[in-house]
Order: structure tokens, then sequence, then C-alpha cells
């Protein structure tokens, strides 16, 4: 999965890209890939010069939104096909998504890779193998690759969710990554019936919502989690907190008591489960 090369433009970066070219500077100082590096660009009247390449300059830029070059102009990172599918700029510079404007990854508080490496820490990856049920963005993948992980089996369902990853800096390359990260496009729900039994030592779970994802949630999915984890293993499964007045569901409580069912110790933890298998 390689990194697509093209400069990252936010509405801040953008709109000082543009006043510093209004001031008359023949060069400008910031970072395109999302608070990583900082480089320095020249600029003329015309456009701007980046690794080689003269680009135009940007329109005018809005908020919450990314933008990429797209051999043309600079585009937001977006596509619709049947849901309009987003990268989300934050104050963290690590970035969420979005399907039809619903944020995938909390942002309030923190960093969405914080947020993932508090996480992963409840399931120890260090020197083990493990299942991640559902890529996303890659961040559970990214802290278990940083916290020394043996070797990761990653799943993505959304062929778009792994086009914005292309494009995200802060999304892990399995390319890169010493073999220890396999990315594969593919459904967990109909993968995980195809793999052998304990398998992994630990599991990251992290389905998109109820009401999108339900056999994510089923009592046959977590029988199977329960197959190809060995005893012993622990496994973090991401609920968030679903108003039960508005919902009229505990929706952590439920999964806890499916994953006892399907042979797990459970108890609530963080924004979701923390289970270990018998």
């Amino acid at each position: 999965m390689r990194h697509l090369p093209t400069p990252l433009l936010t509405h801040s970066i953008a709109t000082a890209l543009l006043a510093s070219r209004d001031a008359g500077n023949n060069c400008w100082q910031g970072s395109f890939d999302l608070g990583r590096s900082v480089e320095t660009v020249a600029l003329d009247a015309e456009g701007w010069q980046w690794r080689g390449q003269h680009l135009p300059y940007p329109g005018k830029p809005k908020e919450r939104t990314l933008y990429y070059f797209d051999g043309e102009a600079f585009a937001p990172i977006s596509r619709y096909a049947g849901k309009l599918i987003k990268l989300v700029p934050t104050e963290w510079n690590v970035p969420t998504f979005e399907i039809d404007g619903i944020k995938m990854l909390p942002t309030a508080k923190e960093s969405p890779l914080d947020d993932a490496r508090r996480k992963v820490a409840l399931v120890q990856p260090a020197g083990k193998v493990v299942l991640d049920t559902c890529g996303g963005l890659g961040y559970f993948a990214r802290c278990c690759l940083d916290a020394g992980v043996a070797r990761m089996q990653s799943f993505e369902k959304n062929e778009d969710v792994l086009w914005l990853r292309t494009l995200n800096p802060w999304s892990p390359d399995p390319d890169h990554s010493d073999d220890r990260l396999h990315l594969t496009h593919a459904d967990a729900a109909e993968a995980i019936t195809r793999m052998p039994d304990a398998s992994f030592d630990a599991v990251l779970h992290d389905p998109p919502r109820f009401g999108i994802a339900g056999e994510l949630y089923s009592q046959a999915f977590y029988d199977q989690l329960a197959r190809v984890l060995k005893r012993g293993g622990r496994l973090f499964h991401y609920t968030g907190s679903p108003n039960k007045l508005t919902s009229g569901r505990d929706v952590p409580r439920e999964v806890a008591r499916r994953l006892q069912i399907a042979g797990f110790r459970a108890e609530l933890a963080l924004d979701g489960v923390l289970a270990v298998r018998k």
C-alpha cells in the first residue's frame, strides 16, 4: 500500500501559503504532511515548488477539509460511492475520517493516535501475533508496530478507506513494516471463518456502529473470535458510549454478555470492553 506522493493542505496551511504569496514573499516554510515534517518551498506568481514539482496554488480552502494534488488541481480527500467518505483534519495533526458526516474516531480530548495507543496497550501486543478486524486508518496497527508486535493481520472491508490510507501520512505502510503488518482488503466477518483455531495471541476489534455493521456484534462473530484466539489471549472491543436514554440500549454491556457466552471473561474498559479468553 504505497503512500501517494502529494503535499497535503489544510485550511490553515493553504491560507498561510496564499498569504505569503500575496505578501510578495519568494518562499514559505510549513508542513505538508500533517505535522510530521517542516519544509521550505519556493513561491512565484503562478505557483510553488514542492520536491521538484511546480504546483498551482489552491482555490479558496474550506474548514474541516484536507486537500491533495490530483495531477491537475488541489482536490478534497473524499469519495462518494453511495456514502461520502472523507479524511478530516484535527487540531492534533493526526486526521480522523467520516462516513456521511459521522466521525469514525474519537478526537474531542486527544489525538486519535493517542486514543488508539491507550486501547492497544490493553492487549499488550509486544512479541505477539495480533488480529485487527477493522483496520480503518491503521492507527491500531501503527501503535502495535511501535510497541513491538511480532505480526499483525489487519482487515479492511471498505476500498475507499484503503484509499484514504494512501493519502494519510500517519497511516502505516505494510510495505515498510519488516513484514510485520499484513493488510487485506476483505470482510473480517467472512475471512475469520477460514482462519485456523488458536492462531492469534490478541485481538483488536473496532467495528463501525451497530446500526451499520450489526454482524460484527453478533454471537456468531464472537464465537469465531473465541475460536481463533489462544486461551489467555486478550481482546479489546471498541463500542463507544451510546446514550442509553436515546438508544434504549446498553451496547457495552450487551457486548460483554455475548463475549462471556462465547468463552471470555469480560469487563468494561475505556470506551469498550476488555475480554480474556478462558
